[in-house]
């Protein structure tokens, strides 16, 4: 209770602050600010209705519109955050620059230099003139009155707000679009080499198809696992490793869009572990399902694929619902001259393989970040965030995941079908 209140207090802050610098601040009192404010509500109560209602299912239509303008609204933030730095050194500089001009105004008209120097033109002085007697200014010291310096200033605040706010809409709205463009489309094979010492010559160039988070929801449909499982056969994999946060909703709700997961081909088969979003979405039933298909689940187990030990473990999610790893039921008591690759959703899961000499670990979850720069925080949580990497001694790859969790968008992190080339040195 108190994360969800936690998160609606952010959302709420994250509203007023867009609130201030897309209406307050470039709208003038009257209609527009008033229309202006009561999007501004609206938008700030659609955000936690879409994350509470489309999750539940008690607002599956509130999915498109709720998410996208999540997707807008994080852009939105981001963009008028970097351009906080440039507006305060404008803001800086205008009042440098008019407290400069007073200044020499004033020690001007002290001096008595104010009137035109010796070899100053007719036209300079007459310029000087019209300039005071449209300001105000009778005296002839060339310096505005304070009150039309504060207009002037007001108006150039006003002028910097719209500025700055049609150039964060247009922004947000562009990349949000791109992300959806990227999101939908079909995933991409990012192909990578892993040498491991301990595998058979036999072996060597084995193929590991690795797919994760793929996440069968409300967005996707059918179309979404036909187009994964496409790529998937195209690769011509010897193995296929699904590595969790599979669905995002019970069974009934999305077994038909799960189904053209019984197509995935393989030479030595296609295997599942669970990932975090399983365990809210009723995992046993899923984990059936999924046998159902064809593709076998590893619930803390290991079997051996030729001269090649394949391993995997529950999510570390799973502990929450009595279904947690079992690290050492899955790779203690081994023949440890044979290379064992092991299954494991979250990257953070390396640090309880690492023990048991895990010759590499491939695992999902992160989503490369999904919508740049959010990758920099999920870096604070995760070892790796995507691609290989290397922790306490273990190789870990980490696939961006073929799907997308929330917002139907992706900004430098494509969806992904990673194929993994293993070779004998």
């Amino acid at each position: 209770m108190v994360f969800v209140g936690l998160i609606l207090v952010v959302i709420g802050l994250i509203h007023f602050y867009l609130w201030k610098r897309l209406v307050k601040d470039p709208l003038p009192p009257g209609r527009a600010r008033r229309v202006g404010t009561g999007v501004a509500i609206v938008l700030g109560v659609s955000a936690p209705a879409t994350l509470v209602g489309v999750r539940s299912g008690a607002l599956p239509w509130l999915a498109w519109p709720g998410y996208l303008w999540i997707a807008v609204m994080f852009y939105l933030l981001v963009t008028l955050a970097v351009l906080e730095i440039p507006r305060l050194a404008v803001v800086l500089w205008w009042r440098s620059r008019r407290r400069t001009g007073g200044e020499s105004a004033s020690v001007a008209a002290l001096s008595g230099t104010a009137e035109p120097a010796a070899g100053e033109t007719q036209a300079a002085a007459l310029l000087v003139a019209v300039e005071d007697s449209v300001s105000g200014d009778k005296s002839g010291s060339g310096e505005r009155p304070e009150s039309i310096r504060s207009e002037e200033g007001v108006e150039r605040r006003v002028l910097l707000a719209r500025g700055a706010a049609i150039f964060a809409g247009l922004t947000a709205v562009g990349v949000t679009g791109y992300g959806v463009k990227t999101a939908l489309g079909g995933p991409r094979i990012a192909r990578v080499q892993v040498p491991l010492a301990k595998l058979p010559r036999a072996m060597d160039g084995t193929r590991l198809a690795v797919v994760s988070d793929i996440h069968l929801g409300p967005l996707t449909g059918m179309n979404h696992a036909r187009r994964i499982v496409d790529v998937i056969n195209s690769v011509q994999a010897d193995i296929v490793c699904v590595v969790g946060d599979l669905v995002d909703g019970s069974v009934a709700e999305l077994g038909r869009f799960a189904a053209p997961l019984a197509e995935i081909q393989s030479r030595q088969g296609a295997y599942f572990v669970t990932g975090n979003h399983e365990y809210y979405s009723g995992f046993q039933e899923w984990v059936d399902e999924v046998a159902r298909l064809n593709i076998r689940p590893l619930r803390n187990e290991r079997l051996e694929l030729g001269g090649l030990d394949l391993a995997g473990v529950n999510d570390l999610g799973g502990a929450d619902a009595g279904d947690p790893p079992d690290f050492a039921k899955a790779l203690g008591d081994r023949d440890t001259t044979r290379p064992v690759v092991l299954m494991a959703h979250q990257p953070a899961a390396v640090h309880d393989a690492a023990p048991y000499g895990v010759d590499l670990q491939v695992s999902g979850h992160t989503h490369g970040g999904q919508m740049a720069p959010f990758n920099l925080l999920v870096g604070l949580e995760q070892p790796v965030v995507s691609g290989l990497g290397s922790v306490d001694g273990v190789p870990v790859y980490v696939t961006n995941g073929a799907g997308f969790w929330g917002p139907p968008v992706r900004v430098g992190a494509p969806p992904q079908v990673s194929v993994i080339e293993l070779r004998a040195r």
